[in-house]
């Protein structure tokens, strides 16, 4: 399966990255490496989550993060935003322009 990430997702992993690379030097590069790999997972998981706001959610194993994406065809998805777990439904709502 293909796997697109929107810029705003991209956006999302430079915002966690420098989150804890301020926490500890060398802990953004982990959350970037397991964010890649969680990522590229959706190459043969795509599709297979639950749905949360309308869009699939891959909850991250090592970091308290999600993965929301949604699904443009059987072959392509598409990854909308990745985001602490932490967030309240309220604004992960205004978010994802829900």
């Amino acid at each position: 399966m293909k796997v697109r990430i929107s810029q705003d997702a991209e956006l999302d992993l430079v915002d966690g990255f420098w989150f804890y690379e301020s926490q500890q030097q060398g802990l953004g590069d982990k959350f970037r490496d397991s964010m890649k790999f969680e990522i590229r997972s959706l190459e043969t998981l795509g599709g297979t989550h639950s749905k949360r706001y309308g869009y699939h959610r891959k909850v991250c194993k090592k970091f308290p993060f999600s993965i929301f994406y949604r699904m443009d065809s059987k072959t392509e998805l598409t990854v909308i935003a990745v985001f602490s777990q932490r967030r309240g439904g309220e604004w992960i709502t205004r978010r994802l322009g829900r």
